[in-house]
């Protein structure tokens, strides 16, 4: 509770956001690693702040993405074997010991979610994505797969399984999309927060605990 309260203080002047999710083990060489890159940039220069691990790989490249491009680039840091430190293109550097106020604040400042490939920590983030809108925990917000060829495949089992064993509703396949052109990507967003445009941001009872 007090990383949590910490970080609400720290949130203040943070505009509009959307996060940005993957893993800090893809190279800066990796096409993913230029498509986080390309997407934080051209989301910064929209106006949105970009949220991302703070960490390397994916979370770099929308650091630096977002950093580069004169924007707000909040990094959510957390120490792991993987990830000793913080990269060095945050404009809010905020540092967590646990992993649930750090998950916290992703959700209570973001109106959207980018997913690029990741292990089992972009898996979590992606799935409490999917729960809290789906449950009504948080409102409405897009939430984007990059990359075809590597999340089709699971979005094919849900459709396959979890969708056929009635274990989620039939319109639960519509929070989400995949979508390879960043300029898409950033175009989703933009779209949303026209329609939308206080998003998903400090949904006030939350933050009235956090405080």
């Amino acid at each position: 509770m007090a990383e949590l309260q910490t970080a609400v203080g720290q949130m203040e002047d943070v505009g509009a956001a959307v996060s940005i999710f993957g893993s800090a083990r893809i190279l800066p060489g990796s096409p993913y690693y230029a498509k986080s890159l390309a997407i934080a940039s051209a989301l910064a220069r929209a106006g949105f702040a970009v949220i991302s691990g703070g960490g390397p790989g994916i979370m770099e490249a929308a650091s630096k993405g977002a950093f580069e491009a004169g924007g707000q680039s909040v990094g959510l840091n957390i120490k792991l074997p993987h990830e000793i430190s913080g990269n060095a293109h945050q404009t809010h550097s905020l540092n967590f010991h646990h992993f649930s106020p750090r998950k916290a604040i992703f959700f209570l400042y973001s109106m959207a979610y980018v997913v690029l490939p990741g292990g089992f920590g972009t898996l979590d983030e992606l799935f409490e994505a999917l729960t809290l809108v789906q449950t009504g925990k948080l409102p409405p917000a897009p939430i984007i797969l990059v990359g075809r060829e590597f999340w089709s495949g699971l979005v094919d089992w849900i459709r396959e399984q979890l969708l056929a064993q009635g274990t989620i509703g039939p319109n639960d396949l519509d929070l989400l999309v995949i979508e390879d052109d960043p300029a898409r990507v950033v175009a989703r967003v933009i779209a949303f927060h026209h329609r939308h445009p206080k998003g998903a941001l400090r949904p006030p009872q939350a933050l009235a605990c956090a405080k």
